[in-house]
């Protein structure tokens, strides 16, 4: 299939970027990375400068290869990650847009790399919990209830992505930061902390420059992992709770 592809580009976040246009021909079992890949083959062939994106796995397990396609963080396909999208979505004379993560706390490196960093800083904040050093307790010591493991488990999920951010319109990280917390706090082992946690967390998802949530949903929909609003909802209320409690 024979494709044109409107890819934005940007040499770095001090320079002003624009969308360049480039034609290309590709396979219906080709992911969509690998069709990124033919396309930057024939730029250095040509002897142009490659499009720069990012990618680790390219099984849908590290978020890496986030960027916003037909105006969808991910692309097109519910519950995926970008490269685990395959060009068997697309049809031959397609126009596909693909751009970066627009976010003021995502500031482009280049092109369709971004700078999620602000997500490692959270993390820092206050994403673990304080255990003494030394052997390793029995993972069976502490007995948790199987719904709550379940739903400890699926916000744990989150991969750090930033779909969430890239899909709001206030470029709000209150999905992955309630993931964060909930993963944490719903096991015995992180309700201990989780009051000084949450505040320490919320308090530096604000310095990053993050907005403020509006209740769109559009993280929820965008989500690779499929993480629930209802973490936001329990963040929310562990947060009041919290700045109640600590005065």
């Amino acid at each position: 299939m024979k494709l044109t592809l409107h890819i934005w580009r940007q040499r770095s976040s001090k320079e002003k970027g624009s969308f360049e246009t480039y034609a290309v021909t590709a396979n219906e079992h080709m992911s969509f990375l690998e069709m990124l890949d033919v396309l930057n083959q024939e730029l250095i062939e040509a002897k142009k400068e490659p499009v720069a994106f990012e990618h680790d796995c390219r099984e849908g397990i590290c978020g890496a290869c986030s960027m916003v396609i037909n105006g969808r963080p991910h692309g097109p396909v519910k519950g995926t990650t970008t490269c685990q999208v395959h060009m068997r979505h697309y049809k031959d004379g397609d126009h596909i847009w693909i751009e970066p993560f627009r976010a003021q706390s995502f500031p482009v490196i280049r092109d369709l790399v971004v700078d999620r960093s602000s997500f490692d800083r959270i993390i820092q904040s206050g994403g673990f919990i304080s255990v003494n050093t030394g052997q390793a307790v029995d993972a069976n010591s502490i007995p948790i209830e199987k719904d709550q493991a379940g739903e400890a488990m699926d916000a744990a999920s989150c991969i750090g992505c930033g779909a969430c951010v890239a899909a709001c319109p206030n470029g709000s990280a209150m999905l992955f930061t309630a993931a964060k917390v909930s993963h944490l706090a719903l096991m015995p082992q992180g309700a201990i902390e989780n009051e000084r946690r949450v505040q320490a967390m919320v308090e530096q998802m604000d310095k990053e420059g993050f907005g403020k949530c509006s209740n769109t949903y559009a993280c929820e929909a965008e989500c690779p992992k499929e993480i629930s609003v209802l973490h936001i909802a329990r963040l929310n209320r562990s947060y009041f709770k919290s700045m109640l409690t600590s005065k």
